[in-house]
C-alpha cells in the first residue's frame, strides 16, 4: 500500500529506524500480543513476537514469530526498512514487512509498505476453514465489481486477508508517529484509542471488538509483558 502521512521525513525516519518503535506500533492490532527486542547486532536486531487470537488469552497459547529487524538503508531523503522471519504460525512462512520512505515537504512524507508470506499445505488447509466459517463475510479493500445496488463489492479470500494485515500495520505506523509529542506515561493509551478510531474508519473490513474490550486487553497485556531470552 502507499500513503501520504503528516509527519516530516525525518521525524519518521528518526523514529522507524528504531526496532523498540516496531515492537511498540506492531503490538497496537489485536492479535499482538507480545514483542520484546533482542538486540544482537549482526545483521540486526529480533523483535520476538507472540501472535494469537484477537481476544485476551495467556501468552504462552500464543504462536512465536521471530523477525529479523533491518535497516537497509537510512539516506537523508531516502528509508528502507525490512522486518523478515523464515518461520511463522500454522505452517506459514517466508515473511517479509518492508516500509519504504521518502520526504514530500517540510511536513509530509510518501510512505510504501509490502507485507507478504507463504503458506505451505497446512496453513492453507487452516486459512479455506477460516475462510468458510468466521472468516466468510470478511473482505479486503480492493474493489472487484459492484453489487446489485450499486455498493462496491471487494477482494475476499486471502488477499484480503493479506489486505486487512498491512493495513492494520500502517494504521499502527501512522498512530505510534501521531502520539510521540505525548508524554511518555500517556503514550500507550493514546496509542490504543488512536489506532483503534482509525480501524473503525474502516469497520466493514477491521472491526472486530468494542473499544472497551480492546483497551482492557492491550493493557493488561502490556501489565504482563516481560522481556525474552534469546531463542525465547
Amino acid at each position: 500500500m502507499h500513503a501520504v502521512v503528516q509527519h516530516p521525513f525525518g521525524t519518521l525516519s528518526g523514529a522507524l529506524r528504531n526496532a523498540d518503535a516496531w515492537c511498540d506500533l506492531l503490538t497496537l492490532p489485536a492479535n499482538v500480543k507480545r514483542c520484546a527486542v533482542e538486540d544482537d547486532q549482526a545483521p540486526g536486531a529480533t523483535l520476538h513476537m507472540a501472535v494469537g487470537r484477537k481476544f485476551d488469552q495467556p501468552i504462552e497459547d500464543a504462536y512465536a514469530l521471530d523477525f529479523r529487524f533491518q535497516v537497509l538503508a537510512a539516506q537523508p531523503q531516502y528509508l528502507l526498512v525490512e522486518m523478515s522471519a523464515n518461520k511463522g504460525p500454522m505452517g506459514t512462512s517466508n515473511y517479509r514487512l518492508t516500509l519504504e520512505a521518502v520526504p514530500i515537504d517540510a511536513k509530509r512524507s510518501f510512505v510504501r509498505l509490502r507485507y507478504a508470506y507463504v503458506n505451505n499445505f497446512a496453513a492453507r488447509v487452516a486459512t479455506s476453514a477460516y475462510l468458510s466459517t468466521s472468516g466468510r463475510d470478511k473482505v479486503g479493500f480492493t474493489v472487484v465489481g459492484r453489487e446489485s445496488d450499486g455498493q462496491p463489492r471487494y477482494v475476499g479470500g486471502i488477499q484480503g486477508i493479506a489486505e486487512r494485515n498491512t493495513m492494520r500495520y500502517f494504521l499502527a505506523i501512522e498512530s505510534y508517529l501521531d502520539t510521540l509529542p505525548a508524554p511518555a506515561e500517556q503514550r500507550l493509551d493514546r496509542r490504543l484509542r488512536d489506532w483503534f478510531a482509525a480501524t473503525e474508519r474502516y469497520a466493514r473490513q477491521l472491526h472486530e471488538q468494542s473499544l472497551e474490550e480492546y483497551v482492557a486487553m492491550k493493557h493488561k497485556e502490556a501489565r504482563r509483558q516481560v522481556a525474552i531470552a534469546p531463542g525465547g
